[in-house]
């Protein structure tokens, strides 16, 4: 299987972490890995939003702080990171086509029954929508 472009959706959770770990991993020394937060679209009848407070480019700028942070603090360099603003799933799904990318390795939280129904699940929308492999890592203590 190919794998010179990994696609790595964060959430900046512990599994996405081990995510990130695994996916450079499967790419070896000749691939590359990309990762992606997606933020869900602003609600215009949000506070910030009605106050001026809040933008779509400030939230961005402050997940990529955040995100600059977070990748040092857990050893990782040189990974090209993105910010996409949109529904979660399909987003990943259509980022990963745009950029030619050959895996997604996403992480599941693991919900079941009642909590997956009503909370949904971006790697089940991943992996229906997406144009390549989806590699989905299953947390070891899931309920």
């Amino acid at each position: 299987m190919k794998r010179d472009s990994i696609l790595v959706p964060v959430d900046f959770s512990e599994q996405s972490v081990n995510a990130i770990r695994d996916a450079i991993e499967l790419a070896g020394e000749t691939g590359h890995v990309r990762l992606l937060h997606v933020l869900p679209p602003l609600e215009s009848i949000s506070p910030g939003v009605v106050w001026g407070d809040l933008s779509d480019d400030t939230r961005e700028q402050h997940v990529r702080e955040f995100a600059a942070t977070f990748l040092a603090d857990h050893g990782f360099s040189d990974l090209v990171f993105d910010v996409r603003i949109g529904p979660p799933g399909h987003t990943i799904a259509d980022y990963a086509a745009d950029s030619d990318t050959d895996l997604i390795v996403i992480s599941s939280h693991g919900y079941h029954g009642i909590k997956r129904m009503l909370l949904g699940s971006v790697a089940e929308v991943v992996i229906r929508h997406a144009k390549c492999p989806v590699l989905v890592l299953r947390r070891a203590d899931a309920e």
